[in-house]
């Protein structure tokens, strides 16, 4: 009898684990209220800035947006009667200063260069200084002067969009 008892108990138990295993498929195949989709997530756009600089017929343009310090974008350095450049930016921000890499184009090669700017004034004044013997880097960032080189102003992003492409 015993036996009889134990295996009865054994099939009701096993029937209720198949029933739990099937339940438990179900479920994870059903939405709940803790599935996302798309439009439920709501992300704001990181926020763009634009600046530019004309010198007689020379102009600069540059397109930034700051993530939480981590800055990217464009920049065009467009030349009368000289080489131009045209690249991306990507850096930090370190307080009021952004310090970035400018990878770019220009005479048909490819180039690398720290740039930094300063933000001050709703403008970027980039910063000037000594580069190292690869012209990448610069030798000593503490000697940097934010004075004597670009100052550029603040723009609307859509009238220089189409100068960064």
């Amino acid at each position: 009898m015993k036996k009889i008892t134990l295996a009865v108990f054994l099939a009701v138990a096993l029937a209720s684990c198949n029933k739990k295993n099937e339940s438990l498929v179900k479920d994870v195949n059903n939405k709940d209220s803790l599935t996302l989709n798309e439009s439920d997530i709501q992300i704001d756009e990181i926020p763009e800035n634009c600046y530019m600089e004309a010198t007689g017929k020379d102009s600069l343009f540059v397109r930034i947006s700051d993530n939480l310090g981590t800055v990217t974008g464009k920049m065009h350095y467009k030349n009368f009667e000289k080489d131009s450049s045209f690249g991306e930016l990507v850096g930090m921000a370190d307080g009021d200063t952004l310090k970035l890499e400018y990878n770019f184009q220009a005479e048909g090669t490819t180039s690398t260069r720290e740039i930094w700017f300063l933000k001050k004034d709703g403008n970027l004044i980039e910063g000037i200084g000594e580069y190292n013997e690869t012209g990448e880097q610069y030798k000593d960032p503490k000697l940097l002067k934010f004075t004597g080189g670009h100052t550029l102003k603040s723009a609307d992003c859509t009238s220089i969009e189409r100068k960064l492409k």
